[in-house]
């Protein structure tokens, strides 16, 4: 049985050829937006729907050495999947 693909995407903004920041998108509902922000870590901004949900995580620098961790580290205080190395793997290869 295959596995279910993974509730989320990552969408990576380059500047001058150059990596300048990164956002994971969560699972949403159609017309979701923004309605607050958190800084759970530094380099890290959470994006939540109005009724709590996160829907994405706005990665501000992407430091590949520590990256995955930190990461994953946002995503267990969410309750959500750790990310896998080979997701996030175009921001560690910057």
């Amino acid at each position: 049985m295959p596995s279910s693909p993974k509730p989320y995407f990552l969408e990576v903004t380059y500047r001058k050829g150059r990596i300048f920041a990164a956002y994971l998108h969560l699972p949403r509902l159609s017309g979701d937006v923004s309605a607050r922000t958190t800084q759970p870590e530094p380099g890290f901004v959470v994006d939540f729907a109005s009724d709590g949900r996160a829907i994405g995580i706005e990665i501000t620098n992407p430091m590949p050495a520590t990256l995955l961790p930190e990461l994953n580290r946002v995503m267990a205080g969410l309750q959500l999947p750790p990310v896998a190395q080979a997701d996030i793997q175009p921001l560690l290869a910057a």
